[in-house]
């Protein structure tokens, strides 16, 4: 890893934001401008009714003073785990920066005018897409997901393509960050936010 050229000085508390969505946004442009590839690709964790942690990347697609919002199929596995326990965690790791960012929070679906806005932005073919997967089932061959894509393509060839009662977004709303630097000798520098009243959030380095 080129650990000169991304952190040479390191991350110090000084050069923090008091808000970590304020540092957050600064990473995020930063590896943005690196050219990476999916820079808003994060790990999403949730955990199942039997507490056994799954995790998949899903790619960001908004985020504000609200939370950070993704979009899924609402019979997905990872919308049953959300709906047992809304407790998840999100990761983002550019390692061509030397950095990774985990946000523990709280997921809720975000109300339907939010998922239509962005629906109707999607490329059509992912728009006919969405209604042809029951996320996570089982299905007997790739023929049949082409079967019915073509199927649900014919039904929609004219006109708008509503959006699917299944299918929108989620918002987590974040309780921590850590923002994580990689140093020499693997004493890398780490910082945890934690929400406390008021909107007030608690900074702390941790031990790497």
């Amino acid at each position: 890893m080129a650990w000169d050229k991304h952190n040479k000085f390191g991350l110090q508390l000084q050069d923090l934001d008091q808000d970590p969505l304020a540092q957050f946004e600064c990473w995020f442009q930063q590896a943005c401008e690196a050219n990476i590839s999916e820079p808003n690709a994060m790990i999403l964790g949730t955990v199942s009714r039997e507490a056994q942690p799954f995790m998949r990347a899903v790619l960001l697609k908004s985020f504000d003073f609200n939370g950070f919002v993704f979009f899924t199929n609402y019979t997905s596995r990872k919308a049953c785990h959300i709906e047992a326990n809304p407790q998840v965690s999100l990761l983002f790791l550019w390692i061509a920066l030397d950095r990774q960012v985990q946000i523990l929070g709280t997921a809720t679906k975000i109300p339907t005018t939010e998922s239509l806005r962005y629906f109707a932005t999607r490329p059509r073919g992912s728009q006919v897409g969405a209604w042809c997967s029951h996320q996570s089932s089982a299905i007997s061959s790739r023929a049949v997901l082409d079967s019915k894509f073509e199927e649900m393509k014919q039904k929609f060839r004219t006109g708008e393509i509503p959006l699917p009662c299944f299918w929108g977004g989620y918002r987590v709303v974040p309780h921590s960050f850590e923002f994580w630097q990689a140093r020499h000798n693997r004493l890398h520098d780490r910082f945890l936010y934690t929400k406390k009243e008021s909107a007030f959030w608690e900074i702390q380095r941790l031990s790497p």
